[in-house]
């Protein structure tokens, strides 16, 4: 599919094959395939089968891993590292506590570049669209705490403003573009103070896309018609 485009000869080919693709979902992991792979680990991989590991409790583990095998495996890499040392080779002991100390230190679960990352930005941005300013502000919070620019949240926040909210209640543009300077200028951490009350504002106004459904209705239109010439009573008129 690689290469393949409108002009190429290929794609005449290969787009009824398109229509013919199967699509797969991949659901998070249960508990129980967690734990399988938690020990497939800890006695199959060769560093650390040589290392002493008891586990006293999983629960904080598999609960911010989020289903994702990936995920578990490098949380256990941040933990297992953190103790870990020249002078001690004493057991390393694995609770929930230890979990989520070694997690509050090494934000490592938000992964930038990865699917969750984008499921949590569509989170977000649905929960300001729906109204809920409860989960709007929550998933604002794991993008912060996953390490995300608090200057892409405010840009993002602006464009909400006017895509979503628009005319409806046109004051939450400035309150936006208001947001995105003060969190410039002021920078982390008193910067989520200002990004969470933006966000609770934008996700307790009043909804409206009209502002976004009259420029996409207007550029199709001009799509469609091309350069039309103005009308004689709107051109400049310089002379008589």
């Amino acid at each position: 599919l690689i290469g393949a485009t409108t002009e190429n000869p290929s794609f005449e080919v290969i787009t009824p094959l398109l229509s013919r693709c199967q699509v797969f979902v991949l659901k998070s992991l249960e508990v129980e395939d967690l734990k399988v792979l938690l020990d497939r680990a800890l006695t199959e991989d060769e560093y650390l089968r040589t290392l002493d590991i008891k586990l006293n409790e999983t629960e904080a583990l598999f609960r911010q891993s989020g289903g994702d095998a990936r995920k578990l495996l490098n949380i256990l890499e941040i933990v297992v590292s953190s103790q870990t040392n020249d002078e001690d080779n004493g057991p390393i002991i694995i609770d929930n506590k230890l979990v989520t100390d070694c997690l509050q230190e090494n934000i490592a679960i938000y992964d930038k570049g990865g699917e969750m990352h984008y499921d949590i930005i569509s989170a977000f941005i649905k929960s300001v669209r729906g109204s809920d300013p409860n989960a709007a502000v929550y998933w604002m919070a794991r993008m912060l705490d996953g390490g995300e620019d608090p200057l892409f949240i405010a840009r993002r926040l602006c464009i909400l403003a006017a895509e979503d909210v628009g005319l409806a209640n046109p004051n939450a543009l400035l309150l936006a573009n208001t947001c995105f300077d003060a969190v410039n200028k002021i920078g982390w951490p008193e910067s989520r103070i200002i990004l969470s009350q933006t966000v609770t504002y934008l996700a307790s106004s009043a909804k409206s896309n009209a502002a976004v459904a009259a420029i996409d209705a207007a550029q199709n239109l001009v799509r469609q018609t091309g350069d039309l010439p103005v009308p004689l009573y709107l051109r400049n008129a310089p002379t008589q």
